[in-house]
């Protein structure tokens, strides 16, 4: 059985292979511990690996074609059929709108290095404090379920131009679910951080066991439009779609909510009377990512020939007001405003912000404390409508308490929109989102109070 190539080896092999007029390569290695657990007990444990390279070739210098191909466990041999395959892509493709000219510079010290790795020993933490967990759980004739994940990715980015980095990120996550043995109450928590010893079992399993506690009392309610305080995953699910949405080439077309009416973009123009903030910065602490663009193709946000461009701190909204969009050089160019990437990390402020879930409850004369969100999907981008589930425990607020559990909701909503009625902000804390955990891992949010959410409809969703 033939070997993977090392994935700097791969870059270097297939740029030195490339009859492309030039080429851009990227190579990335993921390794994973994982554990999962249900009805209070542990069930499977591993460490996976893989791993895949990309080739982009580029012919013809007045107006390039770009073709990007990609395959997973590269030896040599599917290594140059894949630089071949490529080549002949961009052959037939048409010209690329985004061409602009690759950079060359700079060359990574560490270029050559192994990729990161991770053993099952660092999930050793979970399971000691599963243990406890189990323990209480059972007491109270209850069942816990859940999954930890530690990953470690290497990426990998060489062109023919000359530019050789390397980045190396490592994250995890932790999810808690409590079910009560009939399944009539349920209730979720869930955390992420670079690092696993960075994350608490304990303080999931004291939030599940609170709002399961919760649960027992049950409040018969209308959909309708309440009050409603949205926990930190809660906000970055909603915030998440923001961001994605946040593309300069769709808005300046006219095509989302960010567009102006008229032709243009919003950027400028005040989204919120608070003077809030959602930035994203590659240095952020104990959120940092990759400092440096990799695109493995080009979309109407990212950009092959923008591979290695530096990252630096945007500010998507400032003080409340719209203050970039996702751009690449080639969308810059078009839209007249500054080169701005995406960047996969996401936190939102406002200055003087303070005070926990429970504080925002506190202040609450009466609402609903959701407990995340499931199934979210966009009903109009012109407005940034969307619909989705609460799950795992929707609570009733009266007199500053939390006097039990209600029904759950299908909701209506923008998370533009609610911006405007926002009450009261949280401290913004690391968090990990229900819906869109699995994809975006790194955000940063406060607990928001919002006015007149849009409980548009009774779920039965548990």
């Amino acid at each position: 059985m033939t070997r993977p190539v090392h994935p700097a080896e791969a870059v270097e092999k297939a740029l030195a292979a490339s009859t492309a007029d030039a080429c851009v390569v990227l190579a990335s290695v993921t390794q994973s511990a994982n554990v999962r657990w249900a009805n209070n007990t542990l069930t499977t444990n591993g460490v996976m690996t893989s791993g895949d390279v990309t080739v982009v070739s580029i012919v013809g210098n007045g107006q390039p074609h770009a073709a990007s191909l990609s395959r997973t466990g590269v030896d040599d041999a599917a290594l140059s059929e894949l630089v071949a395959a490529s080549f002949a892509a961009a052959r037939e493709t048409p010209a690329a709108d985004d061409a602009a000219i690759l950079l060359g510079s700079p060359a990574a010290d560490d270029f050559g290095a192994d990729p990161g790795e991770v053993s099952v020993d660092v999930l050793r933490p979970v399971a000691d404090g599963l243990a406890a967990a189990f323990d209480a759980a059972r007491s109270r004739d209850e069942g816990r379920y859940g999954y930890a994940e530690q990953s470690v990715t290497t990426v990998y980015v060489g062109t023919s131009t000359g530019l050789r980095l390397r980045d190396e990120r490592s994250e995890s996550r932790l999810e808690l679910t409590g079910r009560s043995a009939d399944a009539s109450r349920s209730a979720w928590s869930g955390m992420s951080a670079a690092e696993m010893g960075q994350l608490d079992v304990g303080a999931l399993e004291r939030d599940v066991a609170q709002r399961l506690e919760w649960s027992r009392r049950r409040h018969d309610i209308e959909a309708g439009h309440y009050e409603t305080i949205l926990p930190p995953s809660a906000v970055a699910d909603l915030i998440i779609e923001a961001y994605w949405a946040m593309g300069a080439l769709d808005a300046h077309e006219g095509h989302t909510v960010y567009a102006k009416p008229g032709g243009g973009t919003r950027v400028g123009e005040s989204l919120t009377d608070l003077p809030l903030t959602l930035y994203s910065d590659p240095a952020m602490i104990g959120r940092e990512c990759t400092p440096f663009v990799t695109a493995g193709t080009s979309s109407r946000v990212t950009s092959v020939f923008d591979n290695g461009l530096p990252l630096t701190r945007t500010d998507w909204i400032r003080d409340g007001n719209l203050n970039a969009l996702m751009q690449t050089r080639h969308s810059a160019a078009v839209t007249g405003l500054p080169v701005t990437p995406f960047i996969d990390n996401m936190a939102m402020s406002a200055p003087d912000a303070s005070g926990s879930v429970e504080d925002i409850v506190a202040s609450t004369q009466r609402g609903l404390l959701l407990t995340c969100l499931w199934y979210i999907r966009e009903v109009d981008p012109q407005t940034l409508l969307l619909t989705g589930l609460t799950r795992d425990g929707v609570f009733l607020v009266d007199g500053g308490e939390v006097i039990g559990a209600v029904t759950n909701f299908r909701f209506n909503e923008s998370p533009i929109g609610m911006l405007r009625r926002i009450t009261a902000v949280g401290s913004s804390e690391d968090t990990f989102a229900r819906e869109f955990g699995d994809y975006f891992t790194r955000s940063r949010m406060p607990t928001l109070r919002i006015a007149d959410f849009n409980m548009s409809t009774v779920s039965q969703a548990s």
